[in-house]
């Protein structure tokens, strides 16, 4: 740990300085893609002083978190280095499920660590959820989500799981170990929790996101939102000048690398004008706001129905998308389907 923090403050101060002097102190910093408070709090705290020239001013710094991983202790630390929104990997509230899936926290751990995340002045704090758990039963996740909205935090996030290959729960599932609930349990859990959360007042503004009103999660539209930006770490992603590249994801290698000053990075290859087209496309329609056809004409030097058109016909015809004079955006049913959609995008 006490090496990849090195590695990764290193990479702070080269890259960061790099990004400043070209585009200007970031808007929003983001901690994550994984559980960053796994690390020591003197080490988070070696690398949160080495965010310190970008962190100030930025308008939104989240850390991801597991409930398990923070005291009040670590998260005043947090808040003293500039962070102003929490992200809390609490999945269920429900303690079978979640020594099931291997989390070392509780349910109780969860709703304290909400607590403890207010006393150390946190305004924003978001939770994730996920459905289609191992065990899983509709009225299990309906407790799960009447917890997280009855706690009053500004945004929810909710996702499926997806089983990974090269996972264990891939390997169980193989071996036949893996009881996950059916098509159709898990159809009712995603229609419950799209219905249910507008219902305590948290707006859809992204397929699998839910916010107060103003608390809708600035730095996760970016990416929506054609933004660049620029990770930082091992298997960090960057996207920047219309470049897309990806740092090692092996951390002996990263670490070497930055202890060598040679770069961690390889530049992804093959990205093509129409590729560039269908991500721009794919990732702004996981929004409520869908495709803003004038940006879309800005950027490509053409407009969304010369290259979608046969496509977009034939997904409104299936009560997928809808559209006005100025955007394409999914329909409540296009939300629940929206694979299905994108792939046709993907594969004009």
């Amino acid at each position: 740990m006490a090496g990849y923090a090195k590695a990764l403050c290193r990479e702070i101060a080269v890259q960061g300085s790099l990004y400043c002097g070209r585009w200007g102190a970031p808007a929003t910093i983001y901690m994550g893609g994984g559980t960053p408070t796994a690390l020591p709090m003197e080490l988070m705290e070696r690398i949160l002083c080495g965010l310190g020239d970008l962190a100030g001013g930025v308008e939104e710094f989240t850390v991801e978190a597991n409930p398990g991983t923070v005291d009040k202790g670590y998260l005043e630390m947090l808040r003293q280095y500039g962070a102003n929104r929490l992200s809390l990997g609490v999945q269920s509230f429900d303690d079978r499920l979640l020594r099931r899936i291997g989390r070392i926290h509780t349910g109780a751990d969860a709703i304290s660590a909400v607590g403890m995340a207010r006393q150390a002045g946190f305004r924003n704090i978001s939770l994730d959820l996920i459905y289609g758990l191992p065990g899983q039963s509709l009225e299990n996740f309906q407790r799960s989500v009447a917890i997280a909205a009855g706690l009053d935090v500004q945004h929810i996030s909710v996702y499926g799981l997806q089983v990974e290959e090269g996972t264990v729960f891939a390997r169980r599932k193989e071996l036949g170990k893996l009881e996950l609930p059916g098509e159709e349990l898990e159809e009712a859990m995603y229609d419950y929790m799209a219905e249910e959360l507008p219902r305590q007042g948290y707006a859809r503004y992204e397929i699998s996101n839910f916010a107060r009103p103003g608390y809708e999660s600035r730095h996760n539209l970016g990416y929506w939102q054609d933004v660049p930006y620029l990770g930082l770490g091992a298997a960090a992603h960057s996207y920047l000048d219309g470049r897309r590249w990806e740092n090692t994801a092996e951390l002996a290698e990263y670490i070497r690398c930055m202890t060598e000053d040679i770069s961690p990075s390889h530049e992804e290859e093959g990205r093509t004008e129409a590729i560039a087209m269908e991500e721009f496309a794919f990732l702004a329609l996981r929004t409520a706001g869908g495709i803003d056809k004038e940006a879309f004409r800005r950027k490509f030097g053409c407009c969304l129905e010369s290259v979608y058109g046969t496509v977009i016909g034939q997904l409104k015809g299936k009560g997928l998308l809808q559209e006005d004079e100025e955007a394409l955006w999914l329909t409540e049913r296009g939300m629940k389907y929206g694979n299905m959609v994108f792939c046709e995008f993907v594969d004009v």
